[in-house]
């Protein structure tokens, strides 16, 4: 595998302004770590590109021993596929189920565009959008787009 500088740039890009995520109007309200999105999704609903692949071989073994033929989220014990993500986890004694992401900078493209539309949002229950954020469709597609303008491409 040849490493190029395009490998290197997306191993040490941050993909999450918290600064920019709080200075955001509050119609949307901030993210509240339920976890839904990783708990729904973490099950073998998510794909790795071959570059995140290649990044984690050389650099993140760690990351890279739950990789099976090209796909992710596997034992790398008995080789089977896991039910929830290896790297989810409960932040201790918050009272209600907080979840952090223990390879956040390092996570999928999958992970770092989610959640990329409203509608999404309203399929998956996320926690994040109010009713009243669907009064306006574009208005919260753009506020969606704003906040997570770090991590994926606008939406056109």
């Amino acid at each position: 595998m040849a490493l190029n500088a395009e490998h290197l740039q997306r191993a040490s890009v941050i993909h999450f302004s918290h600064a920019t995520h709080c200075e955001l109007p509050k119609n949307m309200k901030d993210c509240n770590q339920c976890g839904k999105c990783c708990i729904k999704y973490g099950d073998g609903a998510l794909s790795a590109t071959a570059a995140e692949i290649d990044i984690w071989e050389l650099f993140e073994p760690h990351i890279y021993q739950y990789v099976k033929d090209n796909e992710i989220w596997f034992s790398p014990d008995t080789g089977l596929q896991l039910t929830r993500c290896p790297f989810l986890e409960i932040e201790p004694g918050q009272g209600k189920e907080k979840y952090t992401c223990s390879i956040y900078q390092s996570r999928p493209e999958d992970c770092r565009h989610y959640p990329s539309n409203i509608a999404e949002m309203v399929r998956d229950e996320c926690e994040m959008i109010e009713v009243k954020d669907l009064d306006d469709f574009k208005k919260a597609q753009s506020k969606l787009d704003d906040l997570m303008e770090d991590s994926r491409p606008r939406r056109q």
